[in-house]
C-alpha cells in the first residue's frame, strides 16, 4: 500500500545553509540549528603563508574576523565555501568534496610554502598532518567553535508526534548532538536518516527506520539521499 505523502523534514544546519538547503523540498520543513558558530582569537604565527585552507564556510568568517590578509590563494572544501571565500576577497580553488578532496587538490597544486589550516574545535580528522605527510608545512590553527544549542519548541514538537520526521545530517557531530537531543526531550517521531557519510551513520545512536547514505559529501548527493529515502517511506 502507497502512504500518504504527507511528511515533515527537520533541517538542524546552521540556519543559513540550512534555508539554502530547505529550498524546493517537499512537506513541512523545520529548521533548528543544533550548533552555532563562536569566533576565537587564536595566536597566528607572524609568518608569511602560501595560502588559506577553509573547510567549511564558517572559516571564511573566521578568517575575516581574524582580518586575515586576502593576498593569498584560499584551498576550500566545496563550491559554496569557494563562492564565500570569492565574495569575501580571496581567489579560491574549490576541492568539489570533502576533506580528503582539500588534501588532493593541495598535493597536486604543490603550493611553496607553508598553508594556514583555520579549523573547528571539533574536527573529524587531521588535515595539517595528511598535509605533513605529503610533504606540504602546515600550521593548523583553532578558529572557531561550533557552540551546542538546544532543538527549537517547534522542532521538539514536530517529534514528539508520532508521524515520520526526515532528518539530512551532514556531519558525525551533528549525529550525535541529534541523538542527544531526540533522547533529552524523550521524542518519539519515527526517524528517517539521509547522512552525508557512514561515519555519520555511525554516531547516530537512536534508531532510525531507514537511512540512506549521500554518494558523495556535498548537498546535491544530501538532496538525492533524502529523496530516496522519502521514496522508499511512500512506497512502503
Amino acid at each position: 500500500m502507497v502512504r500518504q505523502s504527507h511528511h515533515a523534514v527537520l533541517l538542524t544546519r546552521p540556519l543559513a545553509a540550512s534555508q539554502r538547503f530547505a529550498q524546493g523540498l517537499q512537506g513541512d520543513v523545520v529548521i533548528s540549528p543544533l550548533m552555532q558558530a563562536e569566533f576565537l582569537v587564536p595566536a597566528i604565527p607572524e609568518r608569511d603563508f602560501a595560502g588559506v585552507v577553509f573547510t567549511a564556510e564558517t572559516g571564511v568568517e573566521a578568517a575575516q574576523y581574524l582580518k586575515l590578509s586576502r593576498a593569498i590563494p584560499a584551498y576550500c572544501v566545496g563550491k559554496r565555501t569557494a563562492e564565500a571565500a570569492q565574495a569575501a576577497g580571496w581567489q579560491a580553488l574549490s576541492a568539489n568534496g570533502d576533506v580528503g578532496a582539500v588534501a588532493a587538490l593541495i598535493t597536486a597544486q604543490k603550493p611553496q610554502g607553508a598553508l594556514l589550516i583555520l579549523r573547528p574545535e571539533h574536527v573529524a580528522g587531521d588535515l595539517a598532518s595528511e598535509l605533513i605527510s605529503a610533504g606540504i608545512e602546515a600550521v593548523s590553527l583553532t578558529a572557531y567553535r561550533q557552540r551546542a544549542v538546544p532543538l527549537t519548541p517547534e522542532a521538539a514538537a514536530l517529534l514528539h508526534r508520532p508521524d515520520p520526521v526526515f532528518v539530512p545530517l551532514f556531519s558525525p557531530r551533528s549525529a550525535r548532538l541529534f541523538g542527544a537531543e531526540y533522547r533529552r526531550i524523550a521524542a518519539v517521531a519515527p526517524i528517517f536518516v539521509a547522512a552525508m557519510s557512514a561515519a555519520v551513520i555511525a554516531e547516530l545512536d537512536i534508531p532510525a527506520q531507514d537511512s540512506e547514505v549521500a554518494e558523495r559529501p556535498d548537498a546535491a548527493s544530501m538532496r538525492r539521499a533524502l529523496a530516496e529515502v522519502m521514496r522508499r517511506w511512500l512506497g512502503a
